[in-house]
C-alpha cells in the first residue's frame, strides 16, 4: 500500500528562461487535506496543472499513487473540481452527469445510482431534471464537486472551490469536503479564503516565487511563526504617534493603509492603553492564518500571472 498519494522531488518548471517552479520537495499523505497557499503568481496554477500531468516537468520526479503522473491508468483514481465554472448550460444537471461518467466509461446502468446519490449528497435531488443555467452560483459549485466525485475518486483536487460564494453556500460546501474526508478521500486545495484553509486543511504548504517558504498544520504554523496575540488600530496620525501608543512594550508592528497591526505575547497593556483613547478604533484578536500569510509572502497586491 502507498502511504503517499502524491510525491513531488526536486520539481522544476520553466517557461522560457522563466522558472516559476524551484525545486519544490513534497509529498501528501493519503486521507487528508492538503492546503496549497500562495499569492497571484506564486506557481499554485502551474504545481496543479503538472499534479494533473496537463504541463510537464522540466526536471525532477512526480508520482501519484506511486505511479507517474503520465501513466494513463491512475487518472481514473482523481476527480477535479477547477475553478472556473466548465459545467454545460444547455443540458440539465443529471445530463452533465451522465455525460460525465460516460468519459470515465460507466455505463447509464451503474451511472443512476451513482447519479442519484451525489444529486442527495450535493443536496440538489429535486434539481435534477432543470437546466444547469437555471441555477444559483452556490448550485453551480455543488454540482461540479458531484461531477468530480463520478468516478469515486481517491483523491480529488478543488482548486478555490468556494470562490465567489455566499457564507451558506461556503459553509455547505465545507461540509460536503469534511464529509469526502472522513471516508477516506485524500483533498488538495487550493483558496484565498484563509478561514477555508483553517476550516478544511490538516495540513498546509505556503508557496511564493516557485518555492515553498513554510509547511505544517495550520494552528503549528500560526504558533512558529507569529506572536499569539494582535491588536489592529485605526486612527493613529503618524509614526511617532504609532511609536509613542506601544513605547516600552514588547511589540511587533505591522501597517497597511490607514491600520497599524501590533503583534505581542501579552496585549493587554496595548489594549488598556486604545482603551484609554477615544481617538482609536481597534480589535483585539488571536493571531490567525491571515496574518501569517501576510507575514510570509507580503502585504503588496499582486498582478494575476
Amino acid at each position: 500500500m502507498v502511504d503517499s498519494v502524491v510525491s513531488a522531488k526536486n520539481l522544476h518548471k520553466a517557461f522560457a528562461e522563466r522558472e516559476v517552479v524551484c525545486g519544490v520537495n513534497f509529498e501528501i499523505r493519503a486521507g487528508i487535506c492538503f492546503g496549497i497557499l500562495g499569492p497571484n503568481g506564486a506557481g499554485k496554477t502551474t504545481l496543479i496543472r503538472m499534479l494533473l500531468g496537463l504541463s510537464p516537468l522540466t526536471s525532477g520526479k512526480y508520482t501519484l499513487f506511486g505511479q507517474p503522473v503520465s501513466d494513463a491508468s491512475i487518472h481514473h483514481r482523481v476527480g477535479v473540481v477547477p475553478q472556473q465554472d466548465n459545467l454545460d448550460p444547455d443540458f440539465s444537471v443529471r445530463l452533465n452527469l451522465q455525460l460525465y461518467a460516460g468519459y470515465f466509461g460507466i455505463s447509464a446502468s451503474h451511472a443512476k445510482p451513482r447519479i442519484d446519490a451525489l444529486l442527495d449528497f450535493s443536496s440538489l435531488s429535486n434539481r435534477g431534471d432543470d437546466q444547469v443555467a437555471t441555477l444559483s452560483g452556490g448550485m453551480r459549485r455543488r454540482l461540479m464537486v458531484a461531477r468530480a466525485l463520478i468516478n469515486n475518486p481517491d483523491l480529488i483536487v478543488l482548486d478555490e472551490p468556494s470562490t465567489g460564494l455566499d457564507p451558506q453556500a461556503r459553509h455547505l460546501i465545507w461540509q460536503r469536503l469534511r464529509s469526502l474526508k472522513a471516508q477516506g478521500k485524500t483533498l488538495i486545495l487550493t483558496t484565498h479564503y484563509m478561514e477555508e484553509a483553517e476550516e478544511l486543511c490538516d495540513e498546509l504548504m505556503v508557496l511564493d516565487h516557485g518555492q515553498i517558504l513554510t509547511r505544517g498544520t495550520p494552528r503549528g504554523l500560526i504558533s512558529a511563526h507569529l506572536e499569539p496575540e494582535v491588536v489592529a488600530v485605526r486612527g493613529l496620525s503618524n509614526l511617532r504617534d504609532a511609536d509613542a501608543l506601544c513605547q516600552g512594550l514588547k511589540v511587533r508592528r505591522d501597517h497597511v493603509g490607514d491600520t497599524w497591526f501590533f503583534y505581542s505575547q501579552d496585549a493587554k497593556p496595548l489594549v488598556a492603553r486604545c482603551s484609554a483613547r477615544s481617538d482609536l478604533t481597534f480589535i483585539h484578536r488571536p493571531a490567525s492564518l491571515e496574518d501569517l500569510f501576510l507575514k510570509l509572502t507580503g502585504r503588496d497586491m499582486r498582478e494575476e500571472s
